[in-house]
């Protein structure tokens, strides 16, 4: 892992970041911001700072939600690391959408691990993000016995559209082994096998067999998964979204929840005059940054 640029931004530095991936067997960029507590010649030796991992939409790179979600304020706040992966593996070597749509393919890697050729040798997103990646980056942070930044266990995670999809889907996968202390999400895709984008990404990635999709559609994973505690799912979408009635469907997910044990436990908050962009995003990070800090302990 090596270090391809630093900023200053606000108390602490956004680092990016490139690296050979074992997953994707592709050089993968990240981008990570460390808070000001990082830096603090009085921070504790005997304390963690936890991690939010941030997974980004249809078409992003690392940088999207780095320039235009503004969580550093957030992570300066209340002491968090924020992590922003890619969206896909990439390069001349990685294959794409045949028709050049930008719903599939390069930037589009939908966060699960890719079964049909051309796309499996590179696209296995899901092991990169969840289990790769957080290695990678104790690895390169946490040497000779520093240990500063948790990247494996007081950790949380979000995303937008696509990547909220991701953040669903991930932390349902983990939730048994509790990967995750959180998961929110903006716009998301719930229910990827009954919507266009999703149908897409799966019969390209997964094949044409739905009983593979299932291990990858929230709304079918949470149906089988016991809910434990007074863990919660969070979840911000306009009303002036353009993609909420095609692609988007919510209530899909709080019927799927209904007469299960996370019923009370999904909470999607339809949000009046916001559409799908950052700016929407970046008005609702302050409630989703406090409901993560809370449940990694910083409140």
């Amino acid at each position: 892992m090596k270090v391809v640029k630093e900023f200053s931004v606000c108390g602490g530095r956004l680092i990016k970041l490139s690296h050979n991936s074992n997953s994707t067997k592709t050089s993968m960029n990240v981008n990570i911001y460390l808070p000001k507590h990082y830096y603090a010649q009085d921070f504790p030796r005997n304390k963690r700072i936890p991690t939010v991992f941030y997974l980004s939409g249809l078409t992003c790179t690392p940088d999207n939600a780095s320039e235009k979600a503004f969580w550093q304020f957030q992570a300066d706040k209340y002491g968090f690391a924020i992590v922003f992966p890619d969206t896909s593996p990439r390069g001349d070597e990685v294959a794409n959408d045949p028709e050049g749509s930008w719903d599939f393919g390069q930037g589009a890697g939908f966060y699960l691990n890719a079964t049909q050729e051309p796309y499996a040798q590179h696209y296995q997103m899901y092991d990169y993000i969840h289990k790769e990646l957080p290695q990678t980056l104790d690895s390169h942070f946490n040497k000779n016995g520093d240990v500063k930044l948790d990247f494996l266990d007081n950790v949380a995670i979000t995303g937008h559209s696509m990547g909220g999809y991701g953040a669903i889907c991930g932390y349902l996968k983990g939730y048994s082994g509790k990967r995750y202390k959180s998961c929110s999400a903006f716009a998301p895709i719930v229910n990827p096998s009954n919507v266009p984008w999703g149908q897409k990404a799966f019969k390209g990635y997964l094949g044409e067999e739905k009983a593979q999709w299932e291990a990858y559609d929230p709304c079918l994973l949470i149906k089988n998964i016991r809910h434990v505690g007074d863990d919660r799912i969070l979840i911000h979408v306009g009303d002036s979204d353009p993609f909420l009635e095609e692609h988007l469907k919510p209530e899909l997910l709080l019927e799927a929840v209904k007469a299960t044990s996370w019923q009370d436990y999904v909470e999607i908050k339809k949000v009046h005059g916001f559409d799908h962009s950052y700016y929407f995003v970046s008005t609702f990070v302050p409630e989703h940054a406090e409901f993560h800090a809370r449940n990694l302990g910083l409140i």
